[in-house]
């Protein structure tokens, strides 16, 4: 190594380090600097090992914030976006119920629906394939609208409220457009008989019966 091209990397780390100490709430990886990979690797073990970050896993951090158990982990949504990223991915199981609504379990392992081949599940997230389920990336569904439909698929299991209020709140969710009435509808093409079923229920009752006969002839939908 030259006698420039040492300070260069002393400078360059010296401001990596400042741009990351700055920062509140956000991924990092060893991409996001213009340095040599071993410059790099050292400058983001020292702040793990100063509280400075916390390695998710290989090749990526996050600063969040500094308790005195160390670095914050990073929310569940933010770190499936990351892993994740993209539309028709979406909480799974309970995670989906209790982001509708519908139960107040909170469970120990949050599941989360992708429409791909599932990922390494990381700490306390599992993910689920549905890979076969295209429809929800075509339709752009937003994680609530997946967890819909995931909620569909598995009523009796994970609903808690008694199946007249549960509704009621989804009939609510729907008619005030928290969840896309159309874009429910245009997904459920790939979706399994028995949600279909729910679904074309579901909207029928929230005033929209017009999508519920599209439900029913998913053809119709996808030509209009």
């Amino acid at each position: 190594m030259s006698a420039e091209t040492l300070p260069r990397d002393r400078k360059g780390a010296a401001e990596a380090k400042d741009r990351i100490l700055s920062s509140s709430s956000r991924f990092w990886q060893p991409k996001d600097f213009l340095l040599k990979g071993s410059t790099t690797h050292h400058l983001l073990s020292r702040l793990v090992d100063e509280g400075e970050l916390r390695r998710v896993r290989r090749g990526l951090y996050w600063r969040g914030r500094r308790t005195p158990l160390g670095m914050s982990p990073p929310p569940p949504e933010r770190l499936v976006a990351e892993l994740v990223p993209g539309l028709g991915v979406g909480p799974a199981g309970f995670a989906a119920a209790n982001l509708l609504r519908l139960s107040t379990q909170i469970p120990r392992k949050q599941d989360f629906a992708v429409p791909m081949r599932a990922p390494t599940d990381l700490g306390s997230l599992h993910f689920v394939s549905r890979n076969s389920r295209t429809g929800r990336v075509k339709a752009g569904l937003r994680p609530r609208e997946v967890a819909l439909l995931e909620v569909l698929s598995r009523w009796e299991d994970v609903v808690e409220e008694p199946s007249p209020a549960a509704e009621k709140i989804l009939q609510h969710l729907l008619r005030t457009g928290t969840l896309d009435a159309k874009r429910l509808a245009a997904a459920s093409v790939t979706e399994p008989e028995d949600v279909k079923t729910r679904l074309a229920e579901l909207l029928t009752t929230a005033d929209r019966p017009d999508l519920a006969d599209l439900v029913a002839r998913p053809q119709e939908l996808v030509a209009s």
